[in-house]
């Protein structure tokens, strides 16, 4: 698939070549494929910082209350449409002159006045304020690539509109008493992520790049799940004795298992012809983020009841691990039913998983026995479930006939 090379507004050329910048698309490699930007990556570093801010509201209170949680998942799911947005406007335009730069450059200076502001809503106004900079930059950029052809007249007059409606709410919001604040962005929210779907029957006329939003989408789904062991090694106290290390040993394998299914995943390209406009694509990747870094807490608050010898694991951090991974197991079957309808022996790993998580966060309390259940149980399932991908992925690439 072809993209487009925005050819509107540009800042000067004598400007651009004294700052270094051609003004030239993104290199491709040699089979036509664009792959991520050095700009890209820093905006996934950026927004990497937001969302572990977003999750450090929890603090090491190893019992939050509901209202917390759901707190945290509003939160990641702005900052994680935040970075998507962007990411949708690359997939389809390949601009990299120095205009597209500064503008992006702009977005990320409201994506940190986000990270600044999570700790702080809806007291705060930091967090609205940087969203509308994030935002209103793409809607630059979209004004900006309108011109360029029909087609792009027409994906764009979806999003300016859509998003451009959520935007104004937010802007209001600004101006709304501090206890109405939230009830705005929620409708705001509402309107830009229904906005993909009302505009599908547009938006799949121009499908996204079927090599670049996946890659895109699973180099921050990596970064985001290294953030989540993050989490988890600073529970491990300094100079750790031996059962420590081996508690944190045992904590790790279940990110890792993690990590090897989903880049089993990744690279078998199970769903590289059916993306069409993205939109289930990436949304099932909205709760799949959330759910690694609440694990990524989740396990570090086991591992510093272990280091304080606690006999008991709370009934709320254990069903808020469980939650984690039953939502990770779940949203990794429903991508692959985006290749395929799922087998029996798909489905049957896939209840393996649920039934074995949730079996084992909720009956057992004692810290390392769990911690160590699981982490077996998890690993078995990511064991089964990679050769189960890898057996797909031969049975696509194999002739029929």
């Amino acid at each position: 698939m072809r993209r487009l090379r925005t050819d509107g507004p540009h800042v000067p050329r004598r400007f651009g070549g004294w700052l270094g910048l051609r003004g030239e698309a993104p290199q491709t490699d040699e089979a036509g494929h664009r792959h991520a930007t050095w700009l890209e990556l820093f905006l996934d570093l950026i927004f990497v910082y937001a969302l572990a801010a977003v999750v450090g509201r929890l603090g090491d209170d190893p019992t939050p209350s509901p209202t917390a949680v759901l707190a945290v998942i509003g939160l990641f799911v702005v900052v994680q449409w935040a970075w998507m947005g962007q990411v949708y406007y690359d997939t389809r335009f390949d601009p990299d002159d120095a205009l597209h730069r500064v503008l992006v450059l702009v977005a990320l200076v409201g994506a940190g006045a986000m990270t600044l502001g999570v700790d702080e809503v809806p007291e705060s106004v930091l967090l609205p304020v940087g969203y509308l900079i994030v935002r209103g930059v793409l809607l630059l950029l979209y004004l900006r690539a309108r011109p360029t052809s029909p087609m792009a007249r027409m994906v764009t007059t979806v999003y300016l509109i859509g998003f451009g409606s959520g935007w104004l709410i937010w802007l209001l919001s600004l101006a709304a008493p501090t206890e109405l604040r939230p009830v705005l962005w929620v409708i705001a929210m509402v309107i830009e992520l229904s906005t993909p779907w009302v505009g599908m029957r547009w938006l799949n006329r121009w499908p996204v790049d079927n090599r670049h939003l996946p890659e895109r989408i699973g180099q921050f789904t990596i970064i985001v799940l290294g953030s989540a062991l993050a989490s988890l090694l600073f529970a491990v106290p300094d100079h750790p004795p031996p059962h420590m290390i081996l508690t944190a040993a045992m904590a790790f394998l279940i990110p890792a298992a993690v990590w090897w299914v989903y880049t089993t995943f990744v690279t078998t390209r199970l769903t590289q012809s059916r993306l069409r406009g993205g939109q289930a694509y990436s949304y099932l990747h909205i709760p799949l983020g959330g759910a690694l870094l609440l694990l990524g807490w989740a396990l570090g608050q086991v591992v510093r009841l272990v280091d304080d010898n606690a006999n008991r694991l709370p009934l709320e951090l254990r069903l808020l691990l469980g939650a984690a991974m039953v939502i990770w197991t779940v949203c990794g079957l429903a991508l692959y039913w985006l290749w395929t309808r799922p087998s029996a022996t798909r489905l049957a790993i896939a209840a393996y998983g649920v039934v074995s998580v949730c079996l084992i966060t909720t009956t057992v309390h004692q810290p390392r026995l769990m911690l160590s259940l699981l982490s077996l149980a998890v690993v078995g399932y990511a064991v089964l479930l990679s050769r189960r991908l890898a057996r797909a992925g031969q049975e696509m690439k194999t002739p029929e006939g």
